[in-house]
């Protein structure tokens, strides 16, 4: 089994990164592997709604241009998904936020029953808000949110302050046994893959 972190912060060593670190060596300790991959500082294209991945069934996002295909490439060979991100304004970083919009729209039939969390890592306020907007898309890809003792949330400014917040580092360490215990749970072959779906009933409200 394998889970895939993606670090939402354009710092590579920073702070989100000691989070997700946190919560990688404890899922190493139960037995699954891990990967963390950096999200840089390169620019991260935004859906533009053009469906062409959609209409040509490419399984990718039709422009190839930054990380989003290396990434979404991945999805065939891991079980779950922890996506990581500093708060900016109370909000997730804009580049992991594109980053997931495309990666789920033009590949998000290969995370769908996959377990999924998100980490938000702020210096004092608007981590919940952030926290919200990461755990929707997985909600809307079927995706069973793993919790933890506490929002996953950590606190720290400056570089490598993240360490020194204990709660923090125990609840990423909760967080990550909560998902191992869910893989072990779902690969232990005495259930479904996955539910049976209905199909989809979509509604716009307008007649």
């Amino acid at each position: 089994m394998k889970v895939l972190l993606i670090n939402g912060s354009p710092r590579r060593d920073g702070n989100t990164f000691l989070a997700l670190s946190e919560a990688a060596r404890q899922l190493e300790k139960n037995g699954i592997e891990t990967e963390i991959v950096q999200i840089g500082v390169k620019p991260v294209r935004g859906c533009i709604a053009c469906g062409q991945c959609q209409a040509r069934q490419l399984g990718r996002c039709v422009f190839d241009d930054d990380i989003c295909n290396r990434v979404s490439e991945k999805f065939d060979t891991i079980d779950a998904l922890i996506v990581g991100s500093p708060v900016y304004y109370g909000q997730p970083n804009g580049s992991v936020l594109s980053l997931v919009q495309r990666m789920f729209f033009s590949a998000g039939d290969k995370v769908q029953n996959k377990p999924a969390a998100a980490v938000c890592v702020c210096r004092r306020g608007g981590a919940t808000s952030a926290f919200a907007t990461m755990n929707m898309p997985f909600q809307m890809m079927n995706m069973p949110v793993v919790t933890s003792q506490y929002w996953n949330i950590v606190y720290g400014m400056d570089q490598g302050q993240a360490a020194l917040d204990t709660e923090g580092m125990q609840t990423m360490r909760t967080l990550a046994d909560n998902m191992a215990w869910l893989l072990k749970k779902i690969h232990a072959g005495d259930a479904p893959d996955y539910p049976a779906r209905e199909p989809w009933q979509g509604m716009h409200f307008i007649r």
